[in-house]
């Protein structure tokens, strides 16, 4: 590893994340105490994550994804709407991308800081008690609540996390309450092993599962309000299967260094 690697800073809607070309193949990829140093607030950069990107043949570039903890991670989402803005602010692309994640392929579309991005169709959902289960590049645990705003996201996300059915694996923990235009979320991200401002695959979970919770069918559109700030999600909805499904929003540069 060069004593010095150049990285870029970019949030989308208060997910916060690391960015390293390495274009150049140079990052030691295996390197998971290290990731887990600069992810850290206080002994490193600080982020929810940190992505590479990465050349790959037949696709604009290729997405590697880590966790704040280090380990190579699922699809995030909102990540995925900063490396396309990362990739635009590189002469990468210009407005569309077609770039190659861990779930496969995605495209996008970016004009000034909003970024849509195409996610993976979705038709396996399952109920734990009234909570909904399902896979959106990550999986996900959706939660219907009240009065969210003063609730222990933390204490009542780490429990359902951490329970017998969950423990090994892991999922994401959603909850959602319904608003006057469309639903507020707030998440417990494993792998952050705690709340974040935003979860773009959680977001569209919970979008899809508002869906069936409320018989909606065709082409939908949702707005999900999170901690930091609106996202909007849109698919094709038919009875449990979901299509042409997107996540919109934010995503924005926020400075760059040297570590």
């Amino acid at each position: 590893m060069t004593d010095q690697i150049k990285f870029y800073k970019y949030q989308g809607a208060g997910n916060d994340f690391i960015l390293i070309d390495n274009r150049n193949g140079a990052f030691e990829r295996a390197n998971e105490a290290f990731i887990k140093q600069i992810c850290d607030r206080r002994f490193g950069v600080g982020a929810d994550g940190l992505m590479l990107l990465q050349d790959t043949k037949n696709f604009d570039f290729e997405m590697v994804y880590y966790n704040a903890d280090g380990r190579e991670g699922s699809m995030c989402g909102n990540g995925g709407r900063c490396i396309v803005a990362f990739a635009r602010d590189l002469d990468i692309i210009r407005q569309d991308a077609a770039f190659l994640a861990v779930d496969g392929p995605h495209q996008a579309q970016i004009h000034d800081n909003q970024v849509n991005l195409q996610m993976i169709d979705v038709d396996q959902i399952t109920k734990d008690e009234t909570a909904y289960v399902l896979n959106t590049g990550s999986p996900h645990f959706i939660k219907i609540v009240s009065d969210l705003k003063n609730m222990d996201v933390y204490k009542e996300g780490y429990t359902i996390r951490n329970n017998a059915t969950y423990k090994n694996e892991g999922i994401n923990v959603n909850f959602v309450e319904k608003e006057e235009n469309g639903y507020f979320v707030r998440t417990f991200e494993r792998g952050v092993e705690d709340e974040t401002l935003a979860c773009g695959t959680g977001a569209t979970a919970a979008a899809m599962a508002m869906s069936i919770e409320e018989n909606m069918e065709g082409q939908i559109e949702i707005p999900i309000r999170v901690l930091g700030g609106q996202l909007y999600i849109s698919f094709f909805k038919k009875g449990l299967t979901f299509r042409e499904v997107y996540l919109k929003g934010p995503a924005k540069y926020v400075f760059e260094g040297n570590i």
